[in-house]
């Protein structure tokens, strides 16, 4: 169920026509891998038209920047993250934050031509990253973040093994994290397993009985992407540092 406050934020998106997809923990709800979560985070289009209808949404909300970077086009496009609370009535203290690129992901046009519309109990129709993209967009050094990367991917897998189609069986040999189900899903579609071989080396040993070696093999393949991303993170954090010793100096001056 999603919190009345974070409806109130994408009845104001949809009010405003912003084009905005819902990712997040509020996502994981949507696709069955339940997170709590009372942040509203959302992938943006950059452009100055979708950012003026996205300022007046925020308008709506009485959201105020809570962080650096300020709200600017520059800084979403350079792949930072811009933060806001609400102060409104039906969304007090609610935050939410906005992105528009993301280490691994497509760019914004591609993921909503991917995006899925899910209308919500009070009506409010919500676009919502795509499942595949969420996971990409989830691979990152949090630690939270991984343990909801294997859970959504193991409830799709749940949700459509039984007759799958051929997208559905290589995303899971792509992404699945949980080594039982890697192993039957390579018993199931061997086929397929051996054409993904060569893009996920780990897929050669998700055999009956390789269960531990496979799970020291994920693990390796978590740290690899954790590092990947604390590499793409350094410059836009000394970004962030120089944004904030600014403002410092700003305010003792």
């Amino acid at each position: 169920m999603i919190p009345n406050p974070i409806r109130k934020v994408l009845s104001s998106i949809e009010a405003r026509r912003v084009r905005a997809l819902l990712m997040g923990g509020q996502a994981c709800i949507l696709y069955g891998a339940a997170e709590f979560s009372r942040d509203t985070d959302l992938a943006v289009l950059a452009s100055p038209a979708n950012l003026a209808r996205l300022r007046k949404a925020l308008d709506d909300l009485q959201a105020e920047v809570i962080a650096v970077p300020p709200f600017e086009a520059e800084y979403l496009r350079r792949g930072h993250a811009v933060h806001f609370r609400c102060q409104h009535l039906e969304a007090p203290a609610m935050r939410v934050d906005v992105m528009t690129r993301m280490r691994g992901v497509d760019s914004f046009p591609k993921l909503w031509a991917r995006r899925n519309s899910i209308e919500l109990p009070d009506g409010t129709h919500c676009a919502v990253m795509s499942l595949p993209d969420l996971v990409r967009a989830k691979k990152t050094q949090r630690d939270k973040h991984w343990p909801m990367v294997r859970r959504l991917v193991a409830a799709h897998y749940f949700q459509q093994h039984r007759k799958p189609s051929a997208i559905h069986v290589r995303f899971w040999l792509r992404e699945l994290r949980t080594p039982e189900l890697l192993v039957e899903a390579a018993e199931r579609w061997p086929a397929a397993c051996a054409r993904l071989k060569q893009r996920r080396l780990l897929l050669g040993m998700a055999r009956p009985g390789e269960e531990s070696r496979l799970a020291a093999a994920l693990a390796a393949e978590e740290r690899r992407e954790r590092q990947e991303d604390a590499r793409y993170w350094a410059p836009l954090k000394s970004d962030l540092e120089a944004l904030r010793l600014a403002r410092f100096r700003h305010t003792t001056n």
